[in-house]
């Protein structure tokens, strides 16, 4: 079982749906129509995620992420809204959220939320720990990337860019920092976050080890490969080796398809890896 999952929506059409996408994901799912019943559900069950919209009658979403945080810290909570610039994203954010769906949202970025998110519970990150390297003189630093760029049009994405060189990448406190700056809505920084795959949440090794798992890698035996580095590195997809020297994630495509099955080392691209070639394509970067 891929995991355990509550659905909490007041829309019977949403529960449905969600049940029917991530079900043959191999999630084991559950449903609630509000935040009180929902409460029943986590009180007698042990759910590793819970879908919720934030805007529902009788008990909302922010009540019932309230209710989590104190309650049951270690749940992973994903917020679905139709208003992901409005105040509540904000406060949900601050509450530790994993990630947010706007509404409405696709099954495959449905299927993709969810299994980030499962792998960050899978992990323990479902509280945020702080920044090793966001240091009281980091955020000065930080300050001054966000005054050089502040009134500039488009600042958001070279000040993101400039601030994951410096912390290495942008974990909440750095994104909510970053927004105060620029005075823009917490949701809107998350989302450009999010959106952009060279922009990162996690912490990356000295060097970052990318696996396409692309149709024609998945094919020619790219899980086999992510395998064998997990077990070299005894790392999971998402880890970091504890000398901090090698991370690992898993990307949709990696536009280099002749070249399958390709592996990214840092910006060095290894085409036609095999299980056998891991061990010398780690050696070369220890």
């Amino acid at each position: 079982m891929a995991g355990k999952i509550l659905i909490v929506d007041d829309e019977p059409v949403v529960i449905k749906s969600c049940e029917r996408i991530l079900s043959p994901e191999g999630y084991a799912v559950d449903t609630a129509s509000n935040g009180r019943e929902a409460i029943g559900k986590l009180g007698k069950n042990s759910f590793d995620l819970v879908i919720t919209d934030i805007r529902m009658p009788d008990m909302d979403g922010i009540e019932l992420l309230r209710w989590i945080r104190n309650s049951k810290p270690e749940t992973g909570v994903v917020v679905i809204t139709g208003y992901p610039s409005q105040e509540s994203i904000k406060e949900a954010l601050s509450l530790r959220i994993l990630d947010y769906l706007p509404k409405p949202f696709s099954p495959a970025l449905l299927v993709e939320v969810t299994q980030k998110a499962m792998e960050c519970v899978k992990a323990g990150e479902t509280a945020e720990t702080p920044a090793e390297a966001y240091t009281e003189e980091a955020a000065k630093q930080l300050d001054s990337i966000i005054k050089k760029f502040r009134n500039r049009p488009g600042s958001l994405i070279p000040v993101l860019q400039e601030a994951q060189e410096l912390i290495g990448y942008l974990p909440p406190s750095v994104q909510r920092h970053i927004a105060r700056g620029l005075k823009l809505p917490v949701s809107e920084v998350h989302g450009v976050v999010s959106f952009y795959s060279f922009f990162t949440m996690k912490p990356k090794g000295k060097h970052n080890i990318r696996v396409c798992l692309g149709t024609a890698c998945y094919v020619k035996g790219a899980e086999e490969i992510v395998k064998k580095l997990s077990e070299r590195l005894s790392i999971d997809v998402g880890g970091i080796t504890d000398d901090k020297k090698f991370s690992m994630e898993t990307v949709r495509c990696l536009g280099a398809c002749g070249l399958a099955p390709v592996v990214v080392v840092d910006k060095d691209t290894h085409g036609s890896i095999n299980p056998v070639k891991v061990h010398e394509l780690l050696t070369a970067y220890e």
